[in-house]
C-alpha cells in the first residue's frame, strides 16, 4: 500500500497519482454586503466581501458613531467544503492594526454568515485577548 500523507480519508492521494486540474473555490456565495443582524451591536456592523482577480477581499466596519469605523480592506482566503473545491462556505482574514491583531473568520449558516473575531493586543496595555461571534444578514 502507498504511504499516505494526510489525516482525513477524503484528503488521501495515492503515491504517483496526478491531479487533472487544480481544484477551485468559487467565492460567489460569500460575495456581497453583510450587515450585522443585531442593530445594537458594539462590534462589527458591516462586512463587504468582493472577489478581485480570483482573490477574496474583505472590508470590515466597526460600530462607531456617528458613522461606522472603516477597518479597511484586506485580502482574505475562501474555503470550500472539500479538497475538490466548489462553492465557498467560509473565509478568513487578518487585520493587523498596530496595537492589536484581529483574525476574522466566517462561515455560511443557511442564509446568514456567522462571523467570529479573535483579538490579540500587542501594545502592552494589559487588555485581555477576546473573542466575539455574531450573525450577519445579506443586504
Amino acid at each position: 500500500m502507498a504511504d499516505l500523507k494526510f489525516n482525513k480519508p477524503h484528503e488521501q492521494v495515492k503515491a504517483g497519482a496526478v491531479a487533472a486540474a487544480a481544484a477551485v473555490v468559487s467565492p460567489a456565495p460569500l460575495v456581497g454586503t453583510w450587515t450585522n443582524c443585531d442593530k445594537h451591536t458594539r462590534n462589527l456592523v458591516r462586512i463587504v466581501i468582493r472577489s478581485v482577480g480570483g482573490k477574496l477581499h474583505v472590508h470590515a466596519f466597526g460600530a462607531c458613531t456617528p458613522t461606522p469605523c472603516d477597518w479597511g480592506e484586506v485580502v482574505g482566503l475562501d474555503y470550500a467544503s472539500s479538497v475538490a473545491g466548489g462553492p465557498a462556505v467560509a473565509f478568513s482574514a487578518l487585520y493587523p492594526a498596530g496595537f492589536k491583531d484581529t483574525i476574522l473568520t466566517g462561515h455560511l449558516d443557511g442564509a446568514s454568515l456567522i462571523v467570529e473575531d479573535f483579538n490579540t493586543f500587542k501594545d502592552g496595555s494589559g487588555r485581555s485577548n477576546y473573542f466575539t461571534r455574531e450573525h450577519f444578514c445579506k443586504d
